[in-house]
């Protein structure tokens, strides 16, 4: 019998996938549980436009960072900090710090695990951030730290 399983089943297959059962294993366990149904053509149907729905959601998704990657890059990012001689920092410079530094000056809010710094700034001057805005979409943008 075929079934689409409404959720993960281990040793069975993945959520909305299509497989083949046995008659006794899918009435008896699956759909009495509500773990899967039976695949008709109305079923089959909708699984199609449910993932042709997920699959524009994510194609939007990937243009939006597109965009967002073409608007973020070259811009200055300007942090002043509490710092010391020399130009050493009391400390070292955090990704929260910066997200917040591009909220305030450039009106985009970032999460702040999404900020990869190269190595920790701990010295005022030019440092590089990348953003990292979707798999395979990221940015380089310039910190200019001054105490």
């Amino acid at each position: 019998m075929k079934v689409i399983l409404l959720q993960d089943i281990k040793g069975t297959g993945k959520k909305d996938q299509i497989v083949e059962t046995s008659d006794g294993y899918a009435r008896n366990y699956l759909l009495p549980r509500k773990l899967a149904k039976e695949a008709t053509s109305e079923a089959l149907n909708a699984i199609e436009k449910s993932r042709s729905a997920d699959r524009h959601r994510e194609e939007v998704r990937k243009q939006e960072a597109e965009q967002r990657s073409r608007e973020l890059k070259g811009k200055v990012i300007q942090l002043e900090v509490k710092g010391g001689e020399n130009g050493k920092l009391y400390g070292s410079v955090t990704n929260d710090q910066i997200a917040n530094a591009l909220k305030q000056q450039h009106g985009i809010e970032i999460d702040k695990r999404k900020l990869e710094q190269d190595e920790p700034i701990k010295s005022a001057g030019q440092a590089f951030v990348t953003l990292k805005l979707y798999p395979g979409i990221s940015t380089r943008m310039i910190v200019n730290v001054k105490i």
